[in-house]
């Protein structure tokens, strides 16, 4: 099939956005959707029909890695523009790479939230990844759009109650990290769980107003740790894209289901990674 560059991007468009539809994103805030176009319309290529280079944040060496791995799209979770531009040069690393992407034809598509409250999303797999399918899964907060599943933050509750030891052995195998940081709640020396609020990412504002055991999401600010602890809840922590990276092997397989049609090639970055280390 010789399709037009803007063609293909124009179909990996509609796959994503079928799996997490734009509805879904928190438009106050966030700034998600196709967000470099680096496309033509005129230009075709007879062998290489898609190139999606996936990543939690585009760093200047996830760009690197795209443009060696010839990408023609770059799946990023993370917004790569938030705040409005107001010149392009060479000072800043995001207007390096800004320039770098359009001049080797890449575009950059950034689903965020709308994966975080997306059915089988980011949440629904933090959530079977600490629930051992032996928890009921239900969502935090829908939104005023939201299908049956769908909204932000997942609550899983166990029909009998789990050690905090055991919940942080099971977000260790399923997050594959050695380390995170715990805050046991205060007054128990081997604290139980019957309830656990998850949030990728960062969950403070999420968290506030929710009654939990266990709150699981990537960082909280210093006070909103000790709260939820004074509170009799435990925290588990493990750093804000460790809670998000994981997924993208999943995000993998359905893009390339829905796009089988396609001659394409997916990868999953090999230098995207947390900026913060256990040491």
């Amino acid at each position: 099939m010789s399709l037009t560059s803007y063609s293909k991007l124009r179909a990996a468009v509609a796959a994503i956005e079928k799996l997490y539809p734009t509805r879904l994103a928190d438009s106050s805030w966030d700034n998600t959707g196709l967000l470099v176009d680096a496309s033509s319309k005129t230009l075709t290529y007879e062998t290489l029909e898609l190139n999606i280079l996936l990543a939690i944040d585009l760093t200047e060496s996830v760009v690197t890695e795209a443009i060696a791995n010839r990408a023609s799209l770059v799946l990023a979770y993370h917004p790569f523009i938030f705040k409005g531009l107001k010149a392009i040069g060479q000072e800043d690393s995001q207007q390096r790479s800004l320039v770098r992407l359009i001049q080797n034809g890449i575009s950059v598509y950034c689903p965020h939230t709308a994966v975080d409250a997306a059915k089988d999303g980011v949440n629904d797999w933090l959530a079977k990844g600490i629930s051992g399918d032996n928890g009921a899964v239900s969502v935090l907060s829908p939104t005023a759009t939201s299908l049956e599943g769908e909204g932000m933050g997942r609550l899983v509750t166990f029909p009998t109650p789990v050690s905090l030891k055991e919940l942080v052995e099971r977000v260790k195998t399923s997050l594959g990290i050695s380390q995170l940081l715990v805050a046991p709640a205060s007054g128990s020396s081997n604290p139980v769980a019957s309830s656990v609020a998850i949030c990728a990412g960062s969950g403070g504002s999420l968290f506030r107003g929710v009654n939990a055991d266990v709150f699981y999401t990537g960082e909280l600010s210093h006070h909103e740790a000790l709260h939820f602890k004074e509170m009799g809840s435990s925290v588990i922590a493990c750093n804000h894209s460790n809670t998000e990276r994981g997924y993208l092997s999943v995000m993998k397989e359905k893009l390339a289901k829905e796009l089988q049609s396609f001659d394409l090639t997916i990868e999953i970055s090999k230098t995207d990674k947390d900026p913060f280390e256990f040491w």
